[in-house]
């Protein structure tokens, strides 16, 4: 009697056809990237470098029927009307594609493989993306309950530090996830995950990632983390954070804390709220605890670069953005490595206090500055 195969192994069966010549990178472990500029030239990112391969697509015409077959597989389209593709597919990968004439040089398409695994704080400290400090401080921002804000550019590896963070919230609450399309890897004993869904044909049924935060107030949340902070639901995430929900996280695309900041301000205008602009700089200040910055760098690696506290203004009228760690100045080894790891800036969190009413075992020695910082 032959075995039921399950839903996933026929999905992999039907889109293996299609995406033929990309197929044994999608299938290589090192691989996490694949990026197709038109049907004769594609790359695939290993460790955070960049390198072109061999494989090609027969023509066009062969690239644009593997697009639209993933789109029909997924219930979503692309065609002249809507030239833009953005999907997740049920095996994790995440593809987004572009087609002629917005792509000049043919269909574009990016296909983003996550890891199977769940990353940890360990991990993080084994490959040198921060030390066992920062990753304890993290921790016991968790336990406090401080609305953290992860940013960082494309592929810098927001989404997994998220995962972690949220991993590590303690037991006991009501986690309510809600993400463009479903990329955190949650593993939490009470959590609700939630995930937009485009217009049909007729431009109807349409469901934001602004919609799904509205609902999600009035389903009881303890915490709130969404997936990726892109548009006007920016308003809506900061109210919640200033009305009793601690703890909230999201990622944002920026480059520094005070960059995410004023990027989390521009979103939050295109909301309907007509807040004036210093009630939503106060809002904003007095809703972010901590903003992470997460950064990939020269030699391919990824790492947490700073750990900030955001204490409202400053005289200027400026955020006061106070980094709690810091990475400093990363000298490259001669087998190209980058050398440094993130330490302590000599600044104490305004809620050391609360750590220690807390009875957290983390002294104040913590956050000393090393002595051969640079």
């Amino acid at each position: 009697m032959s075995q039921p195969v399950d839903k996933l192994t026929l999905f992999e069966n039907s889109i293996k056809g299609f995406l033929g010549p990309v197929w044994a990178l999608l299938q290589d472990e090192k691989v996490t990237e694949v990026m197709i500029n038109g049907h004769e030239e594609i790359w695939v990112e290993i460790k955070g470098k960049i390198q072109k391969t061999d494989a090609k697509f027969k023509d066009e015409d062969s690239l644009r029927s593997a697009v639209n077959n993933i789109a029909q597989s997924v219930g979503r389209r692309i065609n002249d009307d809507e030239p833009r593709l953005d999907a997740r597919l049920p095996n994790g990968f995440r593809v987004h594609a572009v087609i002629p004439p917005c792509s000049r040089k043919g269909t574009t398409v990016a296909i983003r493989k996550f890891s199977t695994t769940q990353f940890t704080f360990k991990d993080y400290i084994t490959i040198g993306a921060m030390t066992a400090d920062a990753a304890q401080f993290l921790d016991i921002c968790m336990k406090l309950g401080k609305n953290v804000l992860v940013s960082g550019g494309t592929g810098s590896g927001k989404t997994t530090l998220l995962s972690v963070l949220a991993n590590r919230i303690p037991r006991g609450q009501r986690l309510i996830v809600i993400e463009d399309s479903s990329e955190l890897k949650v593993e939490y004993e009470h959590v609700v995950s939630f995930e937009t869904r485009m217009a049909d044909d007729s431009g109807k049924g349409e469901v934001t990632i602004r919609d799904l935060l509205k609902s999600s107030l009035r389903l009881r949340p303890d915490r709130i983390v969404v997936g990726e902070v892109r548009g006007s639901e920016a308003l809506e995430l900061i109210q919640a954070m200033n009305t009793g929900h601690k703890g909230c996280m999201g990622t944002i695309h920026a480059n520094s804390a005070e960059d995410a900041l004023v990027r989390l301000e521009a979103l939050a205008q295109g909301g309907d709220g007509q807040l004036s602009e210093r009630a939503l700089r106060h809002q904003i200040g007095a809703a972010i605890d901590i903003v992470l910055q997460i950064s990939r760098y020269s030699d391919g690696s990824r790492r947490l670069a700073t750990i900030s506290e955001v204490l409202g203004f400053d005289e200027a009228g400026a955020y006061a953005v106070v980094p709690i760690y810091g990475l400093p100045r990363l000298v490259k080894q001669p087998d190209g490595k980058l050398k440094g790891e993130i330490e302590a800036t000599g600044i104490l969190p305004t809620f050391m206090e609360e750590i220690e009413d807390n009875q957290i075992p983390f002294s104040r020695a913590k956050f000393t500055k090393s002595q051969t910082a640079a």
